[in-house]
């Protein structure tokens, strides 16, 4: 009796690829994936050294071949249609066989970050996602919206797989999704009518070089952070989940190069003190991705950190980090960045409102990734200053409708003389509506102006669709 209930202990504890069969693949190729839809899709695993490893796609009488080498790691290219399914898929090898059921094709996004990509649409204990409830029970397996899940896991070595969950548009599935990675995929669905994958890889309280390739962070920040837990094999930090490298290797590695049409980040706070080394860290982790998918044009997306007091709204790190933040944009190609200024919550680090965020992550991918027209995803972001008399003119970036609102005396703003001492100044949008004016009655000289330079402000500049300006200052003194 006992080998018995061992053996259904066995069979019920996961899907095939864990059953000791010959073929291993990473739990991200699963029943209920979503594939990109009209490509060359990436495959990968394990087999026996020399075995040849046959996929066969249910939407094509087409089979990729691949054979393992010495190591018995394999992989292959397998052709895609346009979006549809449900598909099946078969892989073979021998007498070895893997199905993955219920998969479609369509659009597959990578989303990572830390605590509010991580956060789920039924939320975090005593801090709720807005209309949560209305989200979950409304959800139907019908609509093709999937996402997956993958394990927190940490380590010092590169792993094969992280054990990862893929679930349907159902009240539990859309529970357990990332809030912001849901809205983002919403969106997408809701404007392209096509099934959108998202593959949630977060984790919260997570500095960006975790997230990051150990190599990467030795040859191009060599000396700034602690790498010592690679020398003794063991890790002797008290969070070892912010070691560099240590994300990277148990979560990140192993979707890599599962195929996507783009990656969306939400991460910063972690980092919000260094903020200066930020404006390095962001670029370079943006290059890694591309250059381990295989892809230099991959979309990356990003979303600004959010007000929040961190036990003093007043203090300015969130307002220093969301300004560095920006400064990222100019420096890494095929990226855009969500604007959180007006949706943020000084008193919960993890704001409700996820929809604003997941929406306008969504409409930086539609508007340059899927040729949809008509709005400016883009924040509008400081270009420039002039100081003339006792006025600072501020030039924005920003799309062809302009800054908004105009008539309006703005808040928010700071000016500063040669004394470096900021006080409290208005704004107001001119003519051309890619100025503003920035006045203040305190300071007859400015020579810095700054807006928004605070861990909890009010956002007060938006362009014509709605988008929050990013905070931006002018000077460096500290």
């Amino acid at each position: 009796m006992k080998i018995k209930a061992l053996l259904l202990c066995l069979l019920l504890a996961g899907p095939i690829t864990d059953l000791g069969a010959e073929i291993r693949l990473p739990s991200v190729f699963s029943d209920n994936m979503v594939l990109q839809q009209n490509t060359d899709v990436a495959f990968w695993g394990k087999a026996d050294p020399g075995d040849k490893v046959v996929i066969s796609p249910s939407w094509s009488s087409d089979k990729a071949v691949a054979t393992a080498g010495k190591d018995g790691n394999w992989s292959v290219k397998v052709s895609t249609v346009s979006a549809g399914g449900p598909y099946e898929i078969a892989i073979t090898s021998g007498k070895d066989r893997v199905d993955i059921k219920n998969v479609l094709l369509g659009e597959v996004w990578i989303c990572s970050g830390q605590s509010n990509m991580e956060m789920p649409m039924k939320g975090f204990t005593g801090q709720p996602v807005e209309n949560s409830a209305e989200y979950i029970c409304s959800a139907r397996p019908e609509i093709p919206i999937r996402s997956c899940n993958l394990k927190r896991i940490k380590s010092l070595e590169e792993e094969f797989d992280c054990p990862a969950t893929w679930y349907e548009h159902t009240p539990e599935g859309v529970a357990e999704a990332s809030a912001t990675a849901y809205f983002f995929a919403q969106r997408l669905y809701k404007t392209l009518r096509v099934p959108v994958g998202i593959i949630n890889v977060s984790w919260g309280g997570t500095p960006i070089e975790a997230w990051m390739d150990k190599d990467v962070i030795a040859s191009g920040f060599a000396g700034e952070f602690d790498m010592s837990s690679y020398e003794t094999g063991k890790f002797r930090e008290k969070n070892p989940h912010k070691v560099p490298g240590v994300l990277y290797n148990g979560m990140l590695h192993t979707v890599i190069p599962f195929t996507a049409k783009g990656f969306i980040w939400y991460q910063g706070c972690d980092n919000k003190d260094r903020f200066e080394q930020y404006r390095r860290l962001q670029p370079a982790f943006a290059k890694m991705l591309r250059e381990q998918w295989g892809n230099e044009d991959m979309p990356f997306y990003f979303t600004q950190i959010a007000p929040f007091s961190y036990g003093n709204p007043q203090s300015r790190a969130a307002g220093y980090m969301m300004w560095a933040q920006a400064q990222t944009l100019a420096e890494i190609p095929h990226s855009g960045m969500a604007a959180t200024h007006d949706s943020g919550d000084c008193d919960c680090i993890h704001p409700a409102d996820k929809k604003t965020v997941g929406d306008r992550l969504g409409y930086l991918a539609l508007v340059n990734d899927y040729g949809i027209k008509g709005i400016d995803p883009n924040p509008p972001v400081f270009k420039s200053v002039e100081f003339t008399g006792n006025k600072a003119r501020v030039k924005f970036d920003v799309g062809n409708m302009g800054l908004s609102p105009i008539n309006k005396d703005l808040p928010g703003f700071e000016l500063a003389g040669e004394d470096h001492v900021f006080h409290p100044a208005t704004a107001r949008v001119l003519g051309d509506r890619s100025l503003i004016e920035v006045t203040s009655p305190e300071v007859k000289a400015p020579v810095a102006v700054r807006y928004g330079m605070r861990n909890c402000s009010e956002a007060t500049l938006f362009n014509c669709s709605g988008i929050p300006a990013s905070p931006f200052r002018t000077d460096s003194w500290e």
